[in-house]
């Protein structure tokens, strides 16, 4: 598997193949180009656009995943480990002392997943507004 930093282009065709990545769930408002356009060492594509992670280090240094995935046909391929790893290294040369990423309470694949990464995993009440509890993952570099 070869990475590299995903383009503006990148996203563009990531965006349009959306439901490969994401099936029936719309997440095509959180592909924000100005992530990629303000942190390119921190967006990545595998080369043929089999997954993809946007993310960026925050200036408390911690090296936020803003989104993750992996082409339908490339599940289960430890890809989505892989961008992690990748993005875990760009990030530490950035000087991220920690990793942070967040889902839905429903996102049980997501959980499962970060779990397997070593992710701490908490349930945090009123994250993303009141009602709106989400599951937190943490985990220091």
């Amino acid at each position: 598997m070869t990475f590299r930093e995903m383009t503006v282009a990148d996203l563009q065709r990531i965006v349009a193949d959306h439901p490969r990545y994401w099936g029936e769930r719309d997440l095509r408002a959180l592909h924000l180009t100005a992530l990629v356009q303000e942190f390119p060492s921190t967006c990545l594509v595998e080369r043929e656009l089999r997954g993809y992670l946007i993310g960026f280090v925050t200036p408390a240094l911690t090296g936020y995943v803003h989104l993750i995935a992996t082409r339908d046909d490339a599940r289960g391929q430890g890809l989505g480990r892989r961008l992690y790893e990748e993005f875990t290294g760009a990030a530490a040369r950035q000087g991220a002392r920690r990793l942070k990423a967040i889902t839905s309470v429903a996102n049980t694949g997501s959980i499962a997943f970060h779990r397997g990464l070593g992710f701490q995993v908490d349930l945090v009440d009123d994250y993303n507004g009141p009602g709106e509890t989400r599951v937190v993952f943490t985990r220091d570099l």
